[in-house]
Parts: C-alpha cells; sequence; structure tokens
C-alpha cells in the first residue's frame, strides 16, 4: 500500500453497516450503499435535506420518541465535540412504497463528530446498527418475540428503552409547560404606547426540547419616545428561557439611562460576559421619535428589523449590525443608525425562528418576509402580527421560536 492513493468515497460507500455524514444544522451530506438499501430512500432523496425531514417521527405513535433522542445525541456531538453512542431505540419509518404506513425498525446509532483546523465540529457520523430482523426473526402474532440468547436481550433492553423514552418523554413535556409558562411570565402584552397601534406575538416550537430564548421588549421613554427590543438566547430549555430573563431585565433597565440604542446594547454585553449561558446571544433595538420622525437602532449579530411605507416598500434596516454578545474577545463600542420615517410606516422587528429555514439562504427568509409585509400593508399590528406568522411559519409547525414585535408609527 506504500505510495498507493486511497480512494475514501469508495471506502465510505463500502462500509458495511448504515453510515451517514451530516452537518452540525443536521443535513445529510452523503449516506453509503447500506444506508440507502436498509432505509429504502436513494442518495438523490436525503442528500441536502434536514436528517428529520427525510425521517419525520410517527405519528401515529404518541410514544415515539426515536426524533427526539437522536437530535439530542447530534446536538451534544455539535455541542461537546464528543462520539456519543446511543442506547437501543425504537424509530419507525415511512414505507417509501405505501405512503402513510410505517414500518417498525430498531436501530443502534452512534454518533461521532469531524473536526475542523479550528477545533469545531464541522462534520457527523452517523452510524447505524439495523437489528430489527433479531427482533422480528422469531415474533409471535401478538408482537412477543418467542426467543432466548442475544434476541431475547435485545427485546427486553427494546421495551425498557422504550418505557424509558416514555418517561423522558414526560419529563420533556413538563420541562416544556414550566418553560413557555416562564417566557410567557417574562413577556407580557405591551403596555399601551398612546395612539400609537403595537402587536406582539411569542409563538413557542412545536418540539417539547425546543423551548428557546426568544423575548421581546418596549420601554416607554421621556417625551414622545420608545424603545423596542427583540433578542435571542442560544441553547434550549429552562436554562435558555432563565438566562433571557435576565437580559431582558438588563437591556430594560440599560435603555432607561443610555445615550441610545448602540450604548444600551454595549452595557448589555459588557453584562452578559458574568452570565452563563449569555455568549452568542444576537440582540437588536430601535429607539422611535415621534417628535423628528426618526428611528435610531443597533443589532448584535440579530436579522435586521423591517420598515413597510404605507405604499408597500419594504427596508430592511442593516447599517448598524455588530457581531453577537460575547464574540469579541475585547469590548469595542457597537455603531448605531438612524432612518427617517413617516406617519403610517410600520416598524417591525422579529428573532430568526420567523424567517430562517435550515439549508436555505437568509435572503431568501427576508424575501419572503418583505413579500409578505407587501402584501399585508394595509392590515392594522394585530392583524398583519396574525398574517406574518400564517404565510411565514411552516404549516407543519416550526422547530425554533418565534417574537414579534409589529408598531404602527
Amino acid at each position: 500500500m506504500d505510495g498507493q492513493r486511497v480512494d475514501y468515497a469508495a471506502v465510505f460507500q463500502g462500509l458495511p453497516g448504515m453510515v451517514a455524514l451530516l452537518t452540525p444544522d443536521l443535513v445529510y451530506v452523503d449516506v453509503n450503499e447500506d444506508f440507502t438499501r436498509f432505509s429504502g430512500r436513494s442518495r438523490t432523496q436525503l442528500v441536502g435535506r434536514y436528517v428529520f425531514d427525510a425521517f419525520p417521527e410517527n405519528p401515529h405513535d404518541p410514544a415515539a420518541a426515536g426524533m427526539r433522542e437522536t437530535e439530542a445525541s447530534m446536538l451534544r456531538v455539535v455541542a461537546t465535540g464528543e462520539r456519543d453512542t446511543m442506547a437501543l431505540l425504537r424509530y419507525d419509518i415511512e414505507d417509501p412504497q405505501r405512503p402513510g404506513h410505517w414500518q417498525e425498525h430498531f436501530w443502534s446509532p452512534v454518533n461521532a463528530p469531524v473536526l475542523g483546523p479550528d477545533g469545531q465540529v464541522v462534520l457527523i457520523v452517523h452510524r447505524v446498527e439495523e437489528v430489527t430482523q433479531l427482533i422480528h426473526s422469531r415474533g409471535a402474532s401478538d408482537g412477543t418475540v418467542l426467543v432466548g440468547g442475544l434476541e431475547g436481550e435485545i427485546y427486553a433492553r427494546s421495551r425498557e428503552l422504550q418505557e424509558v423514552n416514555e418517561r423522558l418523554r414526560q419529563a420533556h413535556a413538563r420541562e416544556r409547560e414550566v418553560a413557555v409558562a416562564l417566557q410567557e411570565a417574562m413577556l407580557p402584552s405591551p403596555s399601551p404606547v398612546g395612539h400609537h397601534r403595537a402587536a406582539v406575538r411569542y409563538h413557542p416550537s412545536i418540539s417539547g426540547l425546543n423551548v428557546c430564548g426568544d423575548w421581546y421588549d418596549l420601554v416607554d421613554l421621556p417625551g414622545d419616545r420608545m424603545a423596542v427590543a427583540v433578542g435571542d438566547v442560544v441553547g434550549h430549555g429552562l436554562a435558555a428561557a432563565c438566562v433571557m430573563g435576565q437580559l431582558r431585565s438588563a437591556l430594560s433597565a440599560a435603555t432607561l439611562v443610555a445615550d441610545g440604542p448602540a450604548q444600551a446594547l454595549d452595557a448589555l454585553g459588557l453584562y452578559a460576559r458574568s452570565v452563563e449561558g449569555a455568549e452568542s446571544t444576537t440582540a437588536a433595538t430601535a429607539h422611535i421619535d415621534w417628535n423628528t420622525h426618526t428611528l435610531t437602532y443597533s443589532s448584535a449579530g440579530h436579522p435586521p428589523p423591517a420598515l413597510l411605507d404605507p405604499d408597500g416598500g419594504v427596508t430592511f434596516l442593516d447599517q448598524a449590525t455588530d457581531p453577537p454578545l460575547g464574540a469579541r474577545p475585547e469590548h469595542v463600542p457597537r455603531p448605531q443608525a438612524t432612518a427617517a420615517f413617516t406617519e403610517g410606516t410600520t416598524l417591525v422587528m422579529y428573532t430568526d425562528g420567523l424567517i430562517e429555514r435550515r439549508a436555505e439562504d437568509i435572503y431568501d427568509g427576508l424575501a419572503r418576509l418583505a413579500d409578505s409585509l407587501t402584501r399585508r400593508r394595509k392590515s392594522d399590528p394585530e392583524a398583519l402580527a396574525d398574517a406574518l406568522l400564517a404565510d411565514l411559519l411552516p404549516t407543519g409547525g416550526n422547530t425554533d421560536d418565534t417574537a414579534l414585535v409589529i408598531i404602527r408609527l
């Protein structure tokens, strides 16, 4: 073999067992021949797709937990850069020849990282051992496996795992309820803003494991002025919700004493350095002055606010964008910019759940938002908020939370 070039693509395809490569966003990059054979999907049906779009959870099984367990394992690999070996699990997949019919499968998965030069995870190696035949090879008509040895042990372990998964599902459901209640308690309906009409929305994700740290805030300022802010904490569950509460309160307090939105985000960035889990949080804040008909804004790595003109034109406020909180090793003052507005203009601020989709450029999401705003330009803020959620969020539910603030200027 000395000096002989190894065809690693051919080696990958020839690997025994189901093996797939995914991005850190859980999108298929490649699959080997055994993966296509056992899954019943061709390579073109998988590559470029989000893993759980290709293999969704069985909707007819309320106790199904394969998707949640697999997602949690893959995200642990991305977060830690370490291999994660999963327990045997049941993960039904839809029969490609009979849509709507689900086939029972038992898998033994291992997820491993591929690190880039900077030590960050650039790929996930997802290896699955298919053990369904071992369990079903001598199954009775009522589903009971009448075998001993390895097959009986696998079946017993799978039953234990199903019970554990159900307990985990119930615990995750309780965690979700607590996190959503916590978020709603910290994100109340806004107080009256004089004659200015406003609407707010908080739309949680569909996944019990995916309650996030999105927030919005409205703060009255002296004179006919107001500050509006939205933000998004990296992470999920109660921890992210608690960090969100701390940052929202800190930004609200800073806004009352800061000389503009950039200085408020400066103060928030310094505070975030002392809050565990606040790293890489994004936020955007805008100060509205109705006396001068100007809007001053600053963004810390957040999607740009949108201004909807009465005639339907849409402008994205992207002239004062800076990295997320804690992204720089040293403190650097943040920029801010000012835009003029006419009476009847609408300000729209939101978190990334409204526009971002996996394996899609963010500009596609911004284009959808602009198109929806133009078509709905005659709607009042409450109707516009509901219309944007209906137009932009996936019909099956979104995998990320969404916060939304709309103010008629």
